[in-house]
């Protein structure tokens, strides 16, 4: 049964855009974030576009989601629209195509922007124009759109109205980003729109740019990897969360290693290490519980080794304690968090990430 036949609100929402003025989001007033290596390959890409060091080939792939990418500006347009080209039409099982491969919109002051609008697209297309709002008045409002988060985008454009007023985003409280390399977690699967992945919800709360360094099922600790994340210049901190992605002894090879490759680049730029977050199977499966505590206790172990070593600028954090009791209540699939496991994440890492940020 098709319900948009019977229900308005679950049709799609696009629209041609006629009268529009295009705007690319690099193109200023406007600010493209997320995007370490844009200014130089010109490409919606996580990682460059020729890395100097060979990366795996899933995560050179998974590098072209685009995942944590946002467009910042302020407007009085009464209007708002994207046209989107992507790199191929949404396609998963347990993700919604909001999510794969939508933008959302969010409106309101750094620290306190709202949720506004997401992009409404037939299902499986690959090229869409969807409006982001149509409002009654003419008032200076700050926007952010937060790209896709599992697929690629050869292009984007915002149109507004031709006579709008576009001015430049209130500035960053910092502009140096906070680089996180994980999992499908950390890339947002399965958040129902990009908004909620956990890395842009805490760009949201503390107004600082973000770059989403997340493979989904490819977070696995490569030298390689980390040599080329340690190219972004300026970090205010490194965030690594890719246990759940490093099996079969992977963790424990790669860790230490990982963080020295990041700690010779950037000596003082603060690390903080996360654990992975409690999965369902944790409720009843006791070989499951006892490996995640294992590998837990190793990080944190690696951290406080570290420390007594003189590393005061690394830290950590249980990953187990991010959900609370009702984990179980967190996931779309018993792994990938659903919006209320995300947001647990987010409000968890926010006040650990504020103290790190001030030391």
């Amino acid at each position: 049964m098709r319900v948009e036949k019977h229900d308005k609100a679950m049709r799609p929402k696009e629209t041609q855009g006629e009268g529009l003025r295009w705007r690319a989001p690099f193109e200023a007033p406007l600010r493209l974030a997320g995007f370490a290596w844009f200014e130089h390959d010109r490409a919606y890409r996580r990682l460059p576009v020729k890395p100097r060091w060979p990366l795996p080939k899933a995560v050179d792939d998974l590098a072209n989601c685009t995942a944590g990418g946002q467009i910042q500006f302020q407007t009085d347009s009464r209007k708002l629209a994207v046209k989107v080209q992507l790199a191929g039409p949404a396609g998963s099982d347990h993700m919604p195509q909001t999510c794969v491969a939508g933008f959302d919109c969010y409106l309101g002051p750094p620290k306190r922007q709202r949720f506004w609008s997401t992009t409404r697209f037939p299902f499986g297309a690959d090229v869409y124009t969807c409006p982001m709002f149509d409002l009654p008045r003419r008032s200076m409002r700050n926007v952010t759109l937060n790209f896709p988060l599992y697929q690629g985008v050869k292009e984007v454009l915002v149109g507004l109205e031709p006579n709008a007023q576009v001015e430049a985003p209130p500035p960053y409280e910092d502009d140096r980003p906070i680089v996180v390399y994980g999992t499908s977690i950390t890339q947002g699967g399965c958040a129902a729109r990009p908004g909620m992945a956990f890395t842009n919800i805490l760009s949201r709360h503390l107004n600082r740019p973000f770059v989403n360094l997340g493979f989904s099922g490819s977070g696995r600790g490569e030298a390689e990897v980390a040599q080329t994340m340690a190219e972004i210049p300026s970090p205010a901190c490194h965030v690594l969360d890719y246990e759940g992605n490093a099996e079969g002894g992977q963790l424990e090879k790669t860790l230490g290693p990982f963080i020295e490759i990041l700690r010779q680049a950037h000596p003082k730029t603060p690390i903080l290490v996360v654990s992975k977050i409690r999965m369902a199977r944790d409720e009843v499966t006791p070989a499951a519980a006892r490996t995640r505590r294992e590998k837990r206790d190793f990080q944190r172990r690696v951290v406080e080794e570290r420390r007594a070593a003189g590393d005061g600028s690394i830290y950590f954090v249980d990953g187990g304690s991010l959900l609370g009791r009702e984990f179980h209540e967190c996931a779309v699939d018993g792994v990938h968090p659903t919006d209320l496991g995300f947001w647990r994440i987010a409000k968890g890492l926010e006040p650990v990430l504020k103290d790190i940020l001030k030391a």
